[in-house]
Formats: C-alpha cells, sequence, structure tokens
C-alpha cells in the first residue's frame, strides 16, 4: 500500500472516528480516575502523562491543611476563562517555612503544604515533582473531559435535556446547547435567541450538553497567553512568550498545526493496528481462557496428588508408630512380669509367710532320716535366698532408653519438604555484607539455579551468644542485596536468607553473624588541601583511596643522604572534623605497604605542623624514621599532633605501653609480642567527649588498642604514609559524602 492510500485510509479512520461511527464501547476502565475510581471529574494531565482528577490531586496535596493556599482552580468552575489553578500565597509559605513546619524538600502525606511539592502518580508510582506552583502548573485535558461528556451521554441517552428557555407545559428537548450562552435550546429557541445578522449568530454551539466548561488551554507560566505552539523536548505544548524567553528558549519547537497532524496521524495508524489485530486478539484471548482452564484443573490435580502424598506419609507414619508403641508394650508387659515375680519370691522369705514358714516346719520334723531327705533340696534353696539377699539385682531394667525416639532429623526434612522446583538456598556472601548503623547484605545464587521470584532477608538481635528475640523479616526483596537501618551499635547480629518462586520458600542459607561498631559512622573523604603531598601522593578523583608513590623529592633527599635512604612520613587528614560524641570510621590498608601509620589529628597542631621546615635528609627529624634512639615514646605527644597505629607488611605494630595508655591494653617491652598480624579492615572509634580513640578489627569488632587523646579542639581522621602503601576508606563511610 502505497503512502497516499495509507494518508487516504487514516483520514478515512479519523472522519469516521470524528462522525461518531466507532461507537464507545467497553472504555470504562480508561475513564476511571486511579485514586477515587470513579469517573473522571476535570482531569490534569501529570509530567508522566498519567491523568487524574483535580479534586483528587487538591485533596491529596491540601489534606488536613485546606487553609494553607487556594487550591481551587479556575478551571474546575463552569465559565473558567483559563486552564490554571492559581499559585499559593508566597507569604503564607514563607511564614510556614520560617516557622519550621516544612522540614524537607519533598510533600508527604499530612506535611503542611511545602514550597516543592511532590506526589507519588497513582499510575507509575513515580514520584511527582510539581514545582512550587503546585498544581497550577498542570494542563487541563481537554480531551479526555471530551471523551467522559460524550460517554455519559451515551449512558443517560434515555434521558433527555430539556430547553433552558421554554415554559411549561410547553418544555420542548434541546438540539442544541450554546458554549457562549452556557445554556441548552430547542429549535425555535435557538432561532429567536441567535437570529441571524447579530454577534449571537457567531455563537460556538454544540450538542445537547450539561457541561460548558471553555475548551482553551492557557498558559501555566504565562496567565493569559494561550498555547500555540508544541515542545518537542519536553513534548508539551508552550506559548510563544516560553519560547522567546522562557523555559523552552533553546528547545525545539514546532507550530500546533504541525505537532496536531503527526500526532493525529500516529494516533489513527495505531488505531487502525490495533484494529487490524482484532482477530489476533480474539484467538489470544481464546488461549488465555484455555489456559486458565488448564490452570484450574492442574491447580486441582496437583493439589490432589499432594493430598495422596502426604497421605502417604501418614499413613506410614501411623503404621511405624503401632509398631513401635507395640515394641513398647511388649517390653514393658514382660518387665513388669519378671519384676513383679522377684517380689513375689522376696516376700516368700518374709517370717510366716512362704519358703520362711516352710522351713520353720521342716525344724519340727524329729525323724532324722526324714528330715535330712527333706532339708537338703530346702537348704539349697535357703542358700539361693541368702544369696540373693546379699547380692540384689532387680530382675529387669525400669529404664527404657533404648526406646528414646530422636526425630530431629527427620523433622528437619519434613520442614524442607517442597515441591521438585523449589529454589535452591543463597548464600550470605561475607565480601559484599557490611553492618554500621546500617548494614549492607548481600548474597548469591549457586549457578544452576532457576529464576526466583524474591528473596526475604530476616535476622535478630544475639545476646552473650544466644538469639534475644524471634526473627524479624523485610519485605519482598528484588535483587542480590538491601539495607537494613536502626541496628544497635556494639551488638552482635544473625542474619539469614531464603529465596521464593512460585510462593514457594526455599530452606533458609546458614546463619551468618555480624557485629554492629561501638560508635555510629563517621563519613568523610580525603582532604587535599591540608598539607597534602601532591608529589609523593597520589589521590583518587573520588578522593576515597590515597597511594604512596616515589616522586623528585624522594630523589633530591636520597642525593643528600650519605648512608641509605631515608624519606619521611607524608600525611593526609579527612575533609571532616569532630568536636564532640562518639565517631566509628573503617578502611582497608593494602598488605604489601612498607609503612602506614592511622589513627586522629589536632587541628590545633596541625597548621604549625604541616608549615614548621623540617630537614628531610636528616633520620632524627620525625620519630618515625625507625632510628632506635629510645626517646620515641617518651617524646610521642610532644613531638607531633598525631595519635597513630602502625601497620606494614602485613603486620599491625602495637605501641609500648605509656602513661597515658589503659591497663587492660598495655603490652609488654617485648616487640615480638606487640606484633599481630593486619586485619582485613582496621577500625577507628574517637569517643571525643572521654578523650579516648580505640582501634579495631572491624571484621570482628576485636579491640586491638586504646589510649587517650587531648580532644581540645577539632579532631580529623589521619593517616601516614612512607614508601609504597595504599589506603581505601569503606564504601559505607563514602557514600553519603560522594551522595553529596
Amino acid at each position: 500500500m502505497s503512502d497516499s492510500e495509507d494518508m487516504t485510509e487514516f483520514a478515512s479512520i479519523v472522519e469516521r472516528i470524528e462522525r461518531g461511527e466507532v461507537p464507545i464501547k467497553n472504555i470504562e476502565r480508561e475513564l476511571i480516575c486511579p485514586i477515587c475510581k470513579e469517573l473522571f471529574t476535570h482531569p490534569l494531565i501529570l509530567p508522566c502523562q498519567h491523568s487524574v482528577c483535580h479534586k483528587c490531586v487538591r485533596d491529596l496535596l491540601m489534606l488536613n491543611h485546606e487553609d494553607s493556599f487556594d487550591a481551587g482552580s479556575e478551571c474546575s468552575l463552569p465559565g473558567s476563562p483559563r486552564s490554571r489553578v492559581p499559585s499559593p500565597s508566597m507569604e503564607r509559605l514563607d511564614r510556614l517555612v520560617r516557622s519550621g513546619s516544612i522540614s524537607s524538600p519533598g510533600w508527604r502525606r499530612g506535611s503542611v503544604t511545602p514550597r516543592v511539592t511532590a506526589i507519588p502518580c497513582p499510575g507509575c508510582q513515580h514520584d511527582i515533582d510539581l514545582g512550587e506552583r503546585g498544581i497550577s502548573m498542570l494542563f487541563r485535558n481537554v480531551t479526555l473531559e471530551s471523551i467522559v461528556e460524550r460517554y455519559r451521554q451515551a449512558a443517560r441517552a434515555a434521558i433527555a435535556i430539556m430547553c433552558n428557555n421554554c415554559k411549561p407545559p410547553q418544555l420542548q428537548e434541546a438540539t442544541k446547547s450554546c458554549m457562549d450562552c452556557k445554556a441548552s435550546y430547542c429549535n425555535e429557541c435557538f432561532k429567536l435567541h441567535h437570529p441571524w445578522g447579530t454577534p449571537k449568530a457567531q455563537h460556538e454551539y454544540v450538542g445537547p450538553t450539561t457541561n460548558f466548561r471553555p475548551k482553551v488551554l492557557m498558559c501555566p507560566e504565562h496567565e493569559m497567553e494561550k498555547v500555540n505552539m508544541y515542545c518537542e523536548v519536553c513534548r508539551r505544548p508552550v506559548c510563544h512568550l516560553c519560547k522567546l524567553g522562557g523555559s523552552h528558549a533553546n528547545h525545539k519547537v514546532t507550530s500546533m498545526s504541525s505537532a496536531y497532524k503527526i500526532l493525529k496521524e500516529k494516533l489513527a495508524k495505531s488505531i487502525h493496528y490495533l484494529i487490524s489485530k482484532e482477530d489476533q486478539v480474539r484467538t489470544q484471548i481464546t488461549d488465555l481462557d484455555v489456559l486458565i482452564n488448564q490452570t484450574e484443573e492442574n491447580g486441582q490435580i496437583a493439589e490432589r496428588q499432594a493430598n495422596e502424598h502426604f497421605e502417604r506419609l501418614f499413613q506410614a507414619l501411623q503404621e511405624r508408630k503401632s509398631e513401635m508403641l507395640r515394641s513398647i508394650e511388649q517390653s514393658r508387659s514382660r518387665r513388669l512380669d519378671q519384676l513383679r515375680a522377684q517380689v513375689e519370691e522376696y516376700q516368700g522369705m518374709l517370717e510366716n509367710s512362704g519358703l520362711v514358714g516352710y522351713a520353720q516346719e521342716v525344724l519340727k520334723e524329729t525323724d532324722q532320716s526324714c528330715f535330712v531327705q527333706t532339708a537338703k533340696q530346702l537348704h539349697t534353696r535357703i542358700q539361693k535366698a541368702t544369696e540373693s539377699l546379699r547380692t540384689f539385682h532387680p530382675s529387669a531394667d525400669p529404664c527404657f532408653d533404648e526406646f528414646v525416639l530422636d526425630t530431629s532429623r527427620e523433622e528437619m526434612l519434613l520442614k524442607e519438604l517442597c515441591f521438585g522446583g523449589v529454589p535452591d538456598p543463597p548464600l550470605i556472601d561475607l565480601s559484599c555484607s557490611r553492618v554500621y548503623n546500617e548494614a549492607t547484605i548481600g548474597w548469591r545464587l549457586s549457578e544452576d539455579h532457576l529464576p526466583t521470584d524474591h528473596q526475604v532477608l530476616e535476622y535478630h538481635r544475639l545476646e552473650d551468644g544466644e538469639g534475644a528475640g524471634a526473627w524479624r523479616a523485610t519485605e519482598p526483596i528484588y535483587g542480590p542485596s538491601t539495607v537494613l537501618c536502626d541496628l544497635e551499635p556494639d551488638s552482635l547480629y544473625a542474619f539469614r536468607v531464603r529465596s521464593c518462586r512460585n510462593s514457594m520458600f526455599s530452606p533458609y542459607s546458614p546463619e551468618v553473624t555480624l557485629h554492629t561498631p561501638p560508635a555510629p559512622a563517621f563519613g568523610f573523604l580525603f582532604n587535599d588541601k591540608c598539607g597534602f603531598s601532591a608529589e609523593r601522593l597520589l589521590l583518587s578523583k573520588r578522593r576515597d583511596s590515597v597511594e604512596s608513590v616515589a616522586g623528585m623529592a624522594f630523589l633530591l633527599a636520597a642525593e643528600r643522604v650519605q648512608t641509605g635512604s631515608y624519606i619521611g612520613l607524608d600525611y593526609i587528614i579527612g575533609d571532616m572534623g569532630i568536636t564532640q560524641g562518639r565517631h566509628f570510621w573503617a578502611f582497608r590498608v593494602d598488605p604489601h605497604s612498607y609503612l602506614v601509620k592511622v589513627g586522629v589529628a589536632s587541628d590545633s597542631k596541625l597548621l604549625e605542623w604541616f608549615h614548621n621546615p623540617r630537614d628531610t635528609s636528616s633520620p632524627r627529624y620525625d620519630h618515625d624514621s625507625g632510628h632506635d634512639s629510645g626517646s620515641e615514646d617518651a617524646c610521642y605527644e610532644l613531638s607531633q599532633p598525631f595519635t597513630l597505629l602502625t601497620l606494614g607488611m602485613g603486620k599491625l605494630f602495637i605501641p609500648k605501653a605509656s602513661s597515658s595508655v589503659s591497663t587492660a591494653t598495655a603490652c609488654s617491652a617485648d616487640p615480638v609480642s606487640r606484633v599481630l598480624p593486619m586485619p582485613q579492615r582496621v577500625g577507628v572509634c574517637l569517643d571525643y567527649d572521654a578523650g579516648r580513640v580505640y582501634f579495631y578489627d572491624a571484621d570482628t569488632m576485636r579491640c586491638l588498642y586504646e589510649r587517650q587523646v587531648d580532644c581540645s579542639g577539632t579532631m580529623y581522621p589521619a593517616f601516614g604514609l612512607m614508601g609504597s602503601g595504599k589506603v581505601q576508606l569503606e564504601e559505607f563511610i563514602t557514600a553519603k559524602r560522594l551522595t553529596f
């Protein structure tokens, strides 16, 4: 088909729609507001192109605050000359801001109307920022209004619209409605009130209607200007002032007639495609009906089969239960019989009963031969009874330990009983799981796993290695990780996760325990201004890692040194300071680093320290030179403004004990006992108010070393590097700063 034939067919479709030959039917759901669930009333177009009733948007923005500004729109009133909502009172909003009623840039339900308003679109669930002017910036959806009105007229076709000028009892049905007079007329009254040759003859008239709202779009930014152009960048109508000097000055715009033609052709083409595919849609609907029936039948079959499996399990358990209970009953009866027989035997030993009484009667026999004949067998019996008294032993064991049933394995199997398509349990990935005052927990699935719908993470706090409460579950998670908030500091938490597919849950992953830091996370980046040596330190673009590199200064210093080669520590500090409270941060030191010192620095001495000229060729200008003068610890506080811990070559070196070190962490003078393996992650906690700094293994949260520190000024995280070395801040520490 040629382009001309296509255009002719599209034009025919448009004409059929405009003449009403394509009936309005089965479109109720397209005309229902997603908020009030009723037919649209004065709909507005959101920036995401979804439509919402004007009243619904107003109610969302003005909930519980009707007097903050006049949110009523002229377009909501019959006869409105413009389709915009008046702006809120700036004086009122400024007063609200000053009073602290508005605390955040976004709007949420129940808050006082803020300067910048935002609502979630009920159609796509995206946050819509309406700007300072709120709903006054939204266009009317005039086309949708017209469609709703036609639908309502079709729904009430049996109820005629009567002429507003006829007098009873000659009241006639209206045939026309004047949009300028805002009234309906029968043929005679229309000719009478709109005679030829008068200005009223030029009025716009339509079929009988009760909606007299003008079909005129005014520019929201320029109150008295009609929109007459279309911005192709923003995809919205604009006026000529917007193009000349407004927000669309540099945008590509086209004439409204051109945009009208293009969009109308696209829409007609789309409608033509849908109409041409009507048979295909009906076939697909039939296929879906078949699938619905198959789903119902297969679901019933699966349910019946599951019931049969469980019935067989119940039957097997019942049979096994009967057999085991029968065994217990037989053993109990046999033991009782043996014990009762032993009781009867012992009762016979009592005086005047049984064996003793019989023996007493035998003793009365005077004939010697008869006595000997009877007494020999009786004596044997009495000896046997006497022996049993000396070595008493019950004839049966009353304990039934051999009948104790351990069903823990079977119970676990039953709990994990599942269909063949159950997903495999995920595994928590410790390499990407971190806990601070928030926790980032990540997991991975097996390589041959089937697709899953979502995962659920459960966690609870442990006390003394035991659970302190029930497991708390998160909402469904549709990714490989999640963030948990409001964890208690200095606490041990257990985590586990499981997958779900088609409403079937996998077994839980093995539990993982992680320890939260002793204080909230302190966010900072490296400072490249204060004392930073660009010649010897290489800072990443994100300022979250620093590396020590050799430079010209190193060569010049080595040239002046006659014996050996020496270069001093290069320091770098954080760009955020601490003046109160407890704070924690963590980082990684490259295990191949030669020498790295980490800790805190005081601003009261930083300027003096960084600006004091020092002889870098002298091995004694810095106590960190490695020169064993014996005075390193004695002049530690006086020589520099830092409190630092030494790491390097895969080791961590604990400083010598001094008066400022607590007895709990004081180490012996033996250097070997003060060397520990370097942790994968090092944590530092500064308690500014208590004047103490703590160093941790950040993976286990085990305190390695602590000491007193002078917190008279602002304290900064401090790092010193010598030789090759690298320090990488933890992502959680830098995340907020990088986002900002």
